[in-house]
């Protein structure tokens, strides 16, 4: 049995090798940086189809990704909305960089801290 199993794996190995010289398109993905032009970052970028926009009350939120990492976790992109207050009271599940183009927040910490972001500044939130 074993000299069947070490015939398999080899095998096994080769044709990950054979396809992955013969046809590499195939089975790979091209990933290409994400650029954000000044008109983007200006706005533009919102109109873009991909845009999410959500909102009650009168009140639009708008939400464009420009970047998802191949394994769906890290993603960049743009938010817009205007003055909100959320209450999070589950721990926070993921690490989150803002850099802000206009406008503010002020984030107050369990422990009472509070720590003020304007624009042209940035913050980043530790997850949970």
């Amino acid at each position: 049995m074993a000299a069947v199993k070490a015939l398999n794996t080899k095998r096994y190995l080769w044709t990950v090798l054979l396809m992955g010289l013969l046809a590499p398109s195939a089975f790979a993905q091209v990933s290409h940086p994400a650029k954000l032009s000044q008109a983007a970052l200006a706005g533009a970028a919102f109109s873009d189809p991909s845009t999410t926009v959500t909102g009650e009350a009168g009140e639009i939120v708008l939400d464009f990704t420009s970047l998802k990492s191949s394994d769906g976790k890290p993603a960049s992109g743009m938010y817009n909305a205007g003055a909100q207050i959320f209450d999070i009271t589950e721990p926070y599940g993921v690490d989150e960089f803002m850099f802000f183009l206009e406008g503010s927040v002020t984030l107050t910490s369990a422990d009472g801290t509070v720590t003020t972001v304007n624009a042209g500044e940035a913050v980043t939130i530790p997850k949970e």
